[in-house]
């Protein structure tokens, strides 16, 4: 029925933060025109949560060995902005991209869905 996701990252330095995404992260794009840069994302799942306060959305980069993808990004010069938690759920830290903003990574502890 569906051949995909898109998700929308809102930025202060869209050019910057595409930059990042492109060369310190590695992820592959296409050129949709004008330099406006559309990547490809590794295997993805999406997860309902309750709440009592207004709707909203929230993205985190996974990955399988969270220390091994810090040191990378540390080597790289990218700061992490959250001291890594351990939850009984996964392992939790975020990293501030280009344009100020955060964004979290996550090594979950539970059986993943993207691989179904």
């Amino acid at each position: 029925m569906f051949s995909g996701a898109h998700v929308i990252l809102y930025s202060q330095d869209a050019e910057a933060d595409r930059a990042f995404i492109a060369d310190v992260l590695g992820f592959p794009h296409v050129d949709a025109g004008h330099g406006w840069l559309i990547f490809k994302l590794p295997p993805a799942e999406v997860a309902v949560h309750p709440t009592d306060g207004p709707p909203q959305h929230e993205f985190y980069l996974m990955c399988d060995d969270l220390d091994a993808v810090l040191a990378d990004l540390a080597a790289a010069g990218v700061e992490t902005t959250r001291q890594v938690t351990e939850e009984r759920w996964g392992r939790l830290t975020a990293v501030r991209m280009p344009s100020g903003a955060e964004l979290p990574l996550y090594q979950p502890l539970h059986p993943v869905a993207h691989s179904l």
